[in-house]
């Protein structure tokens, strides 16, 4: 799977990959090229080159014309395979989140995915990709500067050699602290990103308890920390540098005294093999100073990719049967039991059943398991004991997006684009204008519709919107799926009585479908209209039967209808 997702960034690219080796390789052999210039415009004008200064003139203005022409490939090239690769490889990451499970998406940080889709990104691309031309860079003008040194002198390239080892050895212990510093940032980075997603979604409240001290306060910990965190990134970097230079110094250093002795005494190494050495040496030592930073860079987005695969990898949607579009025996759950990882039980030997076509009213006081009952008919979670039966067949056995053509949920939690009425109504998918009107004058949205119609554009998070709007749009996003069974999970809550009696009214009118509604909401008028209504109380199931049933008991349903009233 790791290599799997890291080949995604060159399935498309190699082409511009290549052409960008290609060009960086002629620019790094022309700047050899400038120093082999160099030498001999030194050594014809001390007397020490018997070359013809015409030639020389001519060899460059070649030369540059060559190293002009791959420049303006390289420019375009370069950045062409940094975007193909980039856009393949987080549309590749993104079609595997929306691949997962609900139950897998809904356990992980969001905090951590919003990361790895922004910071992590960066990373990626500046010290995985790019570092691909940048070791293509060095390494020729490594290898071309090399055979240049030894063809002027074998002996003061041994030299130069034995200077240019002292960079290497003092940069490669900060480099394994440099690698470590950058995963730290990629996870405080993420830390970062849900603490500020929390505060920005939590301003209401925090405004209404006038907590804004106190937020600041926790914002600047946090902020300090994740700053801190960079800090010692950057210093492990810069502490790189820092030995490096000081280290190449005393090698350039070492080759200048070396090549002028040499050249004094009469080796035959000209003043120009001297001056031009010491450029020669700069490209034999970037990559001894370079490569060390370059490699730990490298490791670290390596491993901030792995850690996205890893995520990646598990709880997939599977293949699995499928069931029809239109429920025809019914849902049946026999001896349901189940508890969140590291919680106790739930629900405990839940006995249902569904019948197609009927309505169903949940109720119970909080904590009863009303929610994580629907959630598990979403197939959100699949480690419960029991049986969940849609039309005679296990849920676990079936394909998520043959389960999602047959059964839709309205939640409480509404989820709005900053998009029109229409988009959000119809999240991209297409259907006849009339359905999605349809849709929306059953959600009770004719007066949205009437006064800005469906190009209206509902702003981030639906901040355009008023509440009950909101979850009227989810309402009708529900109801254009048509699907045989409608989950609705506290979906009026937002609502006012009379709105929220007209779409349930609505809802329930509907023969075909399926209903199973969560509600808190217990009016009698609604609620006569059900056929069964199934009290919860501590994850079991109390009572069942009619409103009228229930009522004349006098048990617990009763006692909560009267608290109600």
């Amino acid at each position: 799977m790791k290599k799997q997702l890291r080949h995604q960034l060159f399935l498309h690219s190699k082409t511009w990959l290549a052409i960008a080796i290609t060009s960086i390789v002629i620019l790094s052999i022309y700047n050899l090229i400038v120093s082999w210039l160099l030498q001999k415009i030194i050594d014809i004008a001390a007397g020490k080159d018997p070359t013809s200064l015409t030639f020389v003139t001519l060899t460059a203005t070649v030369t540059f014309a060559v190293f002009m022409a791959a420049y303006f490939v390289f420019r375009t090239a370069r950045p062409k395979f940094l975007q193909t690769a980039m856009t393949q490889y987080k549309a590749s990451v993104f079609d595997k989140i929306l691949s997962k499970k609900i139950g897998a998406l809904s356990n992980e940080n969001t905090g951590n995915l919003i990361s790895a889709l922004t910071n992590d990104m960066r990373t990626i691309e500046d010290y995985y990709l790019d570092s691909i031309l940048t070791i293509a860079d060095i390494s020729v003008s490594f290898i071309g500067a090399l055979i240049l040194m030894l063809w002027y002198s074998p002996a003061l390239t041994l030299i130069a050699i034995l200077f240019s080892v002292l960079p290497l050895i003092v940069s490669l212990p900060p480099a394994k602290k440099l690698a470590n510093a950058e995963k730290e940032v990629s996870i405080g980075n993420a830390a970062y990103v849900e603490i500020i997603k929390d505060i920005l979604s939590g301003l209401p409240v925090i405004k209404s308890f006038r907590a804004e001290k106190e937020i600041q306060k926790r914002f600047e910990a946090d902020n300090n920390l994740i700053e801190h965190i960079k800090f010692i990134r950057r210093y492990s970097e810069e502490n790189i540098n820092l030995l490096c230079t000081a280290a190449s110094v005393v090698m350039r250093l070492g080759v200048f005294v070396a090549g002028a002795w040499m050249a004094v005494s009469g080796t035959g190494i000209t003043p120009g093999i001297v001056l031009v050495f010491l450029q020669l040496v700069t490209f034999v030592i970037s990559p001894l100073e370079r490569m060390p930073a370059l490699i730990a860079n490298r490791k670290a987005a390596i491993a901030i990719m792995d850690k996205l695969s890893d995520f990646l990898s598990g709880q997939d949607e599977v293949d699995g049967k499928e069931i029809p579009h239109t429920l025809t025996d019914g849902i049946s759950i026999r001896s349901l039991s189940f508890g969140y990882e590291n919680e106790k039980e739930i629900l405990h030997h839940i006995n249902l059943d569904f019948l197609p076509g009927r309505k169903y009213a949940i109720v119970g006081s909080s904590g009863s398991g009303k929610t994580t009952l629907l959630n598990l008919l979403m197939q959100t979670y699949d480690n419960y004991d029991g049986s969940i039966m849609f039309d005679k067949i296990e849920l676990r056995h079936i394909r998520p997006d043959s389960l999602f053509q047959t059964i839709s949920l309205v939640h409480q939690n509404v989820f709005v684009f900053n998009d029109t009425i229409y988009h959000n109504v119809t999240l991209y998918k297409d259907f006849p204008d009339k359905e999605v009107r349809s849709a929306l004058l059953a959600a009770g949205l004719s007066g949205l519709l009437a006064n800005h119609g469906m190009d209206y554009v509902c702003g981030e998070n639906g901040r355009a919107l008023s509440g009950g709007e909101k979850q009227r749009i989810s309402i009708a996003r529900a109801l254009l799926q048509n699907t045989s069974v409608l989950l609705m999970d506290e979906a009026t809550a937002a609502l006012d009585e009379i709105t929220a009696n007209a779409i349930m009214n609505s809802v329930l009118a509907m023969k075909d479908i399926t209903c199973i509604t969560v509600t808190h909401r217990l009016d009698e008028s609604i609620l006569k209209k059900y056929d069964e209504i199934i009290v919860l109380n501590h994850g079991k199931v109390a009572e069942q039967g009619t409103f009228d049933n229930l009522i004349s008991r006098h048990g617990l349903f009763y006692s909560l209808y009267t608290v109600s009233q």
